[in-house]
């Protein structure tokens, strides 16, 4: 009996190191820089809306959203493992290189998957819940399962999923999906095929041997920057939409002005690049982070001006209006959906 009591307190003790060696490949599975843009938009897309969350509840909310988001990269690295492994940009990762298993990555993925669209619906509502729950869908099973090795249409199509965190977002907040958050979604639908066409132009002849169909390696690198201009261009007039509808002021007119016509010079440049030069795309994906980032700032940052107080003064709700607060304040006890 000491014998055996011995021998399972040294398994606990070996054990809890390992977990603890094992945590940044777990998180690392999470896709934590893809997962913090989708978090800002989404954060976002609650702030601006014209309700308020307890700022608990809200900060729950948030957490919830970054976990689904994260979950939606974990289940997305277990899929493509093969693919993975003989890239050079993923090599890397942690199931690649044998840190986690891929049955470990499933079962992290979906527990993560379903716990964060869960603890939404209780922080939140169901509406907020759902769209979480199909983002994660859309992104596993429709982009990278059905599309991804299939059409070079992959990440135009399956762009959809990371557009909805500022719905998920608005729709936490206030319980419902409206016109605003979806002009919120196609800015960021539309920025997704000129952001990761950059980065696939200088990994093009990895993904031709992973045997995935990305624009450049299936139409070349001709028409991959021409398609690249065009979506910078149709970005710049969407991206004025939230100006143009007076729920966005403007500092954040300003800021899209200058940082579509930013885009567009870079990648009117990446057109007339030489093949064999990588910096314009290196360019032109590095901005387009930035560029989300600073339109999504100035959202936030101009809270909508007056024109947006009057679009929330005219819409009927049975909340009171708080104090000091330019939009409503609605608490659990008001007239939103069920769950909220």
């Amino acid at each position: 009996m000491k014998t055996t009591a011995i021998a399972l307190s040294r398994l606990r003790l070996t054990s809890r190191p390992n977990l603890a060696a094992r945590l940044p490949d777990f998180i690392a599975l999470t896709k934590p820089r893809v997962m913090a843009l989708a978090v800002f938009t989404a954060l976002v897309g609650l702030m601006v809306a014209p309700a308020r969350l307890d700022p608990l509840l809200g900060f729950i909310a948030i957490l919830a959203i970054a976990a689904g988001a994260g979950a939606a990269g974990v289940l997305n690295m277990w899929y493509d493992a093969d693919i993975d492994a003989v890239m050079t940009r993923t090599a890397g990762r942690p199931i690649p290189c044998g840190a986690i298993s891929r049955l470990e990555a499933l079962a992290f993925g979906l527990v993560l998957a379903c716990s964060a669209v869960a603890v939404l619906a209780f922080a939140a509502n169901i509406t907020a819940a759902a769209l979480l729950a199909f983002a994660i869908f859309f992104y596993v099973v429709v982009y990278t399962i059905w599309l991804k090795r299939r059409t070079p249409q992959n990440i135009v199509i399956g762009g959809a999923a990371g557009a909805l965190p500022p719905v998920i977002g608005w729709a936490a907040a206030s319980g419902e999906i409206a016109l605003e958050p979806l002009v919120l979604f196609l800015i960021v639908f539309l920025w997704t095929p000129p952001h990761f066409w950059a980065l696939s132009l200088n990994r093009a002849d990895e993904y031709a041997r992973a045997g995935v169909p990305m624009l450049p390696v299936v139409a070349g690198r001709a028409e991959t920057t021409r398609q690249i201009l065009i979506y910078s261009i149709l970005l710049l007039p969407i991206s004025l939409l939230p100006w143009a509808l007076g729920f966005a002021g403007a500092i954040y007119g300003a800021t899209a002005v200058l940082c579509g016509a930013a885009s567009i010079a870079l990648a009117l440049r990446l057109v007339g690049s030489n093949e064999a030069d990588r910096r314009p795309a290196h360019r032109l994906f590095a901005f387009s982070i930035l560029y989300l980032f600073l339109l999504f700032a100035a959202l936030c940052a101009g809270n909508g001006g007056g024109s947006w107080s009057l679009m929330v003064s005219a819409r009927p709700t049975t909340a009171a209006i708080a104090p000091g607060y330019p939009t409503l304040c609605v608490t659990r006890g008001s007239n939103l959906p069920e769950g909220a």
